[in-house]
């Protein structure tokens, strides 16, 4: 998996270039660096623009605390001359449950530590519960309201890790996933006008324009969805705006998203929580139940739908899912929902039988409050 993780990214990163290329981009490759706000210096050559654009992403940030140097983030995991047996990942977001998911799959002893109550804040709370407790079926040891005090090397080259909660937890590998910074180290901001938010994210209007009229920046430095087709999306809106006079639209409020655990986590729009703050009569429509092939096979693992609906208009705001192929399922239902779809045009749908996606568009009973 190592090695051919490299070789995909090899890959991938050969498709950009051809792109690129083929569209006559110039490639420098080097750190730019600002010198004023129309001139980025590279490997010591400057180049001069009307307009730059900030796009540099986000990296994996580790607090400072005693035995933090012992920690690796998700750019090294990959990296580790052993495969871990024991791993402790210490986090509560997409990547923590996602690198979780995956070494639990490759057969190490998984525990995720998450200060909070419950992980994946933001998310709808429902799909959280429902999350929690198909992923413990999996075998991932979950410990909620459980922090990192300190971690110390032993002397066969483990780690033991010291918690806020008076335990301790002996380890081959503790991966921080506690959160991503803006990558602006270094970027010469200091000789630009660039404000930046109380977040320390680049600051920008709806036109992704700056404090500094020539400078722009997309992507996870203005502190939005750090997700890679969302940046590519604000790319797209921003190259219309400034080159075909059309307005610098992206409507962010039906953005579908995966958490790629076991299983799958997928949700478009509104979560219930944020319906019911907006909308005064919420209708909610659920599904929770054993798939097919999970009878078939004997396995326990349990997949949940829901539809959210605004009852006054019909309108479907809101869509969630816990359960195998998520992602696959709602990419499709995301057209739908962008496109203004109601509940009555769901329920006009003849479903594909027999598949879990059938789901979406046969429930009937709204859920009693």
């Amino acid at each position: 998996l190592r090695d051919n993780k490299k070789v995909e990214i090899s890959r991938l990163n050969g498709i950009y270039d051809d792109i690129l290329g083929s569209a006559n981009v110039e490639i420098i490759r080097g750190r730019g660096r600002f010198v004023d706000a129309h001139t980025v210096e590279v490997n010591g050559k400057k180049y001069s623009a009307e307009r730059i654009i900030i796009a540099v992403g986000g990296w994996p940030f580790i607090p400072s605390f005693p035995g933090s140097e012992h920690a690796v983030s998700s750019n090294e995991i990959f990296d580790l001359a052993q495969f871990p047996k024991r791993l402790a990942v210490v986090g509560g977001g997409y990547i923590a449950v996602e690198f979780a998911g995956i070494f639990n799959g490759l057969g190490a002893e998984v525990s995720q530590l998450y200060r909070g109550d419950l992980f994946l804040r933001g998310f709808d709370n429902e799909v959280r519960d429902v999350a929690a407790i198909e992923i413990a079926k999996k075998g991932v040891d979950l410990r909620f309201k459980t922090d990192v005090e300190s971690i110390e090397k032993l002397a066969d080259g483990s780690l033991n890790i010291h918690l806020t909660t008076g335990e301790s937890l002996q380890v081959d590998a503790v991966l921080y996933a506690t959160g991503r910074k803006p990558k602006l180290t270094d970027l010469g901001l200091e000789n630009v006008n660039v404000a930046l938010t109380d977040k320390g994210f680049i600051d920008v209007n709806d036109e992704y324009q700056t404090s500094e009229p020539s400078i722009y920046a997309l992507g996870d430095v203005i502190g939005g969805m750090a997700l890679t087709p969302v940046a590519l999306e604000e790319g797209m809106a921003l190259a219309r705006h400034l080159y075909n006079n059309e307005p610098c639209e992206l409507n962010y409020q039906n953005i579908a998203t995966t958490v790629f655990c076991q299983p799958n986590i997928g949700t478009i729009g509104m979560t219930e929580e944020q319906a019911k703050s907006r909308y005064t009569n919420v209708v909610k429509y659920r599904s929770h139940y054993r798939a097919m092939r999970h009878n078939l096979g004997g396995s326990d693992e349990r997949s949940m739908m829901k539809l959210l609906v605004d009852g006054d208009t019909d309108k479907v705001v809101g869509m969630h899912m816990v359960g195998a192929d998520a992602g696959e399922i709602l990419q499709g239902f995301a057209v739908a929902m962008r496109m203004g779809a109601t509940k009555a045009a769901f329920d006009l749908t003849v479903g594909i039988h027999p598949t879990a996606a059938e789901e979406f568009v046969t429930m009937r009973d709204p859920v009693a409050e």
